[in-house]
């Protein structure tokens, strides 16, 4: 990544950060195991990737980042949500997280589980806080920007891609198609949700906010398939996690399915789709561009 591409994410990225420490409840609040909980999942060193593409995209639609930083922040709430559920022994059975022991085992199983569903709630709180969007905002926009984040969470996205990702573990289970479908619905809606709803907010037209899905869709496939690839031959420090864990439980991935060399070659081609359905956009959607091409790169 360039280091004008590099400032311009670490810029965005301290924006949320510095706003979602003024939004979430301080640690000493009552509960504070609670909050202390929610804390320590939120600013545990995420990349921020999502509502960093909610900014952006309210950016190539003529906005400015204030315009969508509530939405950003309760996408960032949501994604942490449900990292922290995923992590837990009925589902992943993950010890470690970005580099750190997961909430559950900090905290324990309970807290971790009232600390996902606290999260999700205060997301919708905070992007339906009229009162935190610029007065020019149309409160009409924020609405269907919510709904789509909503969309991307619930039983027809993230939440439904989970569920059938755990019903397809074991030898012998699932398919390209299943596969597609589960990283279409878990990690695909939500990043093409933070792209439509950072537009909606900052008054992008249709064909704009369309051009945005469709990166979204070829961006977060890209990403999903590099994690899986690193999920094998990664660098467990750099990761956070150790590596091999989805081959021990028999998960579906791309790996498993097409092997290593055969996934790089479809991640390429992701990014490939991710560029061309920006072309129309011209030098606007030049982060989103660069962010495209960083992802086959990256090693964490």
């Amino acid at each position: 990544m360039t280091p004008k591409a590099l400032s311009y994410w670490r810029e965005r990225a301290a924006l949320i950060e510095e706003t979602l420490n003024e939004y979430l409840p301080l640690e000493y609040a009552y509960p504070p195991s609670l909050h202390k909980a929610m804390r320590y999942s939120v600013f545990a060193g995420g990349k921020r990737i999502r509502p960093v593409l909610a900014l952006a995209a309210a950016e190539v639609a003529g906005g400015e980042v204030k315009d969508a930083l509530p939405i950003a922040c309760g996408i960032e709430m949501i994604h942490t949500y449900s990292l922290i559920h995923d992590d837990l022994p009925a589902m992943d059975n993950d010890d470690f997280r970005r580099g750190k022991p997961t909430c559950h085992r900090v905290f324990g199983e309970a807290i971790a589980i009232l600390t996902g569903d606290a999260l999700l709630t205060m997301a919708f709180q905070v992007m339906g806080d009229i009162s935190l969007y610029p007065d020019y905002v149309n409160p009409a926009r924020v609405l269907e920007a919510i709904k789509a984040v909503a969309h991307a969470a619930g039983p027809l996205g993230m939440v439904g891609g989970q569920v059938v990702d755990l019903e397809s573990e074991g030898p012998g289970k699932g398919s390209e198609e299943t596969l597609n479908w589960i990283h279409s619905h878990k990690t695909v809606a939500l990043i093409e949700a933070s792209l439509k709803a950072g537009a909606i907010v900052a008054g992008g037209d249709r064909d704009l906010i369309e051009r945005l899905r469709e990166y979204g869709r070829f961006v977060g496939l890209a990403f999903q398939v590099v994690d899986d690839i690193l999920g094998c031959e990664g660098d467990p420090e750099k990761l956070g996690k150790p590596v091999g864990r989805d081959m021990e439980r028999g998960k579906l991935t791309y790996p498993a399915l097409f092997g290593i060399e055969a996934s790089k070659k479809r991640a390429l081609g992701l990014v490939e789709g991710a560029v061309a359905a920006l072309r129309p956009l011209g030098d606007r959607a030049w982060f989103l561009r660069e962010l495209a091409h960083h992802i086959v790169e990256r090693e964490q």
